[in-house]
C-alpha cells in the first residue's frame, strides 16, 4: 500500500514523521507526496496555538475532501489534547503523541479493513523515551535524532507539557549509537532534537548534565558535523562553554530561547530566566565561540504588553545582536493560563508589532551577514535553487554558489556579498 504524510509544526514532529516513514518501508509500504493517490494519508498535527489547531483542522478537511475513500489517520499534539476534535472531521484512525508503532500498525490494519482505531494515552502519565529510527532531512545529507521528549516548565502561554508529558531521556548510548549509524550511512550533518534538550538527563541514572550527551555524540562521529536544537539559556554556563569550545565538529550556531526581552513579560509568562541571565548566556557564547550566530524566537504583543514593555525588548534583541530571528504574534492557547490573562491585544497591535520587530530582525541579520564578507566557511551543499547551488555553513547561513552536482559535498567557500536571505560565495 501508498501512504503519504503531511507534517505540521516543530522539529521533533519532523523527527517522529521521519520515523513512521521508515516503519511502513520496512514493512513493505510505499511513501508517496501528499498530492498523490494514495491508500492511507497520516496528518501529524501541531497544537502550540490555536492558529495550529485551525490549520491542522484546514489540512484534515482538505484531505477528506479530496481523497473521499482514502483512510485518513491524525497523530500528534492537536489529537492527543482533543481526540475528540479529531474523530468529528471523518478521520479513520486517532492517535496522540506517542505510540508511534502502534499508529502506523493501526494505520495498516484500517487501510486493509476499514474498521476505525483510536489510540490516545494520559501523556501526563508517561514515564519511558520511545525509541524511533532516526532520519534525514535530506537524502543523505542532513538527519535528525531525537534525544528528548516531554516539558515541565509549564509556561503561561503552552500546551506543550499537557500534549507530551514529563520529561523522558533518550539513553546516551542509545543517541550515540544512532548518530554513528546515521554517519555511516552518510549523512554529513546530525541534528540533535527534542521538546526542551536542555532537560536531557534529569530523568537518567545520575542525572548527567546535556553536556555529557552533546560530547560523546561530538566524538563519536568526528567526521560528521553535529547541530543542537533549541537551548534555555540556563544550560549556557562557563563549564558548559569550556566543554564545548573543544568539540571541533559542534556547529557554531545557538537557538536561545528567549521569548520576550522584558524582565515583567517574561515573568508573567512564567519563564525561567530574566534578561540579566539571558544576556550571560549570550556573552558565554559569543566569548567562547567567536562569531557564532546566535538565533531565537520571540513573542510579541503578550496579553498586558504595554508600549514600553515592548521598547524594552526591542532595546534588549538590538543588544544581544542576533544573528536571526522568528518572530510571533500571541496567538491564543485555550487550556493555559495566558489565554484569560486580562490586556488581549487586537489583531492590529499584534501585527504593527511584529512588524516593528521584524525590521529589528532583518537589520541585525544584514549586519551579521555583512560580517561574513571575505571570511571563509566549510558549506554542506544540499539542493539547487534556480541559477545557484545551495547549502548551509556551520553557522547556518545558507550560502549560494555558482556550481552544479554539489549535493552531500562540503567545500571551503569565501564569502563575497549578502544575497537574498543568505550570502553569496565563491
Amino acid at each position: 500500500m501508498k501512504f503519504a504524510f503531511y507534517t505540521l509544526g516543530c522539529k521533533t514532529n519532523q523527527y517522529e514523521t521521519q520515523a513512521m516513514e521508515q516503519m511502513l518501508r520496512e514493512r513493505g509500504h510505499e511513501i508517496g507526496g501528499f498530492e498523490e493517490s494514495c491508500d492511507g494519508y497520516i496528518i501529524n498535527t501541531c497544537s502550540v496555538t490555536a492558529v495550529a489547531d485551525k490549520k491542522n483542522r484546514a489540512v484534515i478537511r482538505r484531505c477528506r475532501r479530496e481523497h473521499p475513500t482514502a483512510v485518513i489517520g491524525v497523530c500528534g499534539c492537536y489529537s492527543q489534547h482533543d481526540p475528540e476534535a479529531a474523530k468529528k472531521l471523518e478521520v479513520d484512525v486517532v492517535s496522540g503523541s506517542a505510540g508511534r508503532l502502534e499508529f502506523v500498525e493501526m494505520m495498516i490494519a484500517t487501510a486493509a479493513d476499514r474498521v476505525r482505531r483510536e489510540r490516545c494515552d494520559n501523556a501526563l502519565r508517561r514515564r519511558d523515551f520511545e525509541i524511533l529510527p532516526a532520519g534525514g532531512l535530506e537524502k543523505r545529507t542532513r538527519a535528525m535524532v531525537k534525544v528528548q521528549d516531554g516539558c515541565v516548565n509549564f509556561c503561561s502561554y503552552c500546551i506543550i507539557p499537557y500534549t507530551r508529558g514529563p520529561v523522558r531521556s533518550a539513553p546516551l548510548e542509545v543517541a550515540v549509537e544512532q548518530c554513528r549509524a546515521l554517519a555511516a550511512q552518510g549523512y554529513r550533518e546530525i541534528v540533535i532534537t527534542g521538546i526542551e534538550i536542555a532537560s536531557w538527563g534529569v530523568d537518567l541514572p545520575g542525572k548527567p548534565e546535556p553536556g555529557v550527551l552533546i560530547e560523546a555524540i561530538c566524538k563519536a562521529v568526528p567526521d560528521c558535523r553535529v547541530r543542537l536544537g533549541s537551548l534555555e539559556p540556563r544550560i549556557i554556563t562557563e563549564e558548559f562553554c569550556e566543554k564545548m569550545k573543544n568539540l571541533p565538529n559542534l556547529c557554531p550556531q545557538f537557538h536561545l530561547s528567549m521569548q520576550s526581552g522584558c524582565d515583567t513579560v517574561l515573568q508573567r509568562m512564567k519563564r525561567k530566566y530574566d534578561t540579566a541571565r539571558y544576556l550571560e548566556s549570550v556573552n558565554l557564547l559569543k566569548k567562547a565561540f567567536p562569531g557564532c550566530a546566535i538565533t531565537t524566537d520571540m513573542i510579541v504583543a503578550f496579553p498586558g504588553e504595554t508600549e514600553e514593555e515592548f521598547a524594552q525588548s526591542l532595546a534588549f534583541i538590538r543588544q544581544c545582536g542576533f544573528a536571526d530571528m522568528h518572530i510571533f504574534p500571541y496567538s491564543r492557547r485555550p487550556g493555559t493560563p495566558a489565554d484569560k490573562m486580562p490586556g488581549q491585544h487586537p489583531n492590529a497591535v499584534k501585527e504593527e508589532r511584529s512588524r516593528a520587530a521584524i525590521a529589528v530582525a532583518e537589520e541585525m541579520s544584514r549586519q551579521y551577514r555583512e560580517g561574513l564578507i571575505g571570511t571563509v566557511h566549510s558549506v554542506l551543499f544540499e539542493e539547487p535553487e534556480g541559477d545557484f547551488y545551495t547549502g548551509h555553513a556551520p553557522n547556518y547561513v545558507k550560502v549560494y554558489v555558482e556550481g552544479t552536482d554539489l549535493h552531500n559535498q562540503i567545500r571551503d567557500v569565501q564569502i563575497t556579498d549578502i544575497y537574498k536571505d543568505g550570502v553569496m560565495g565563491r
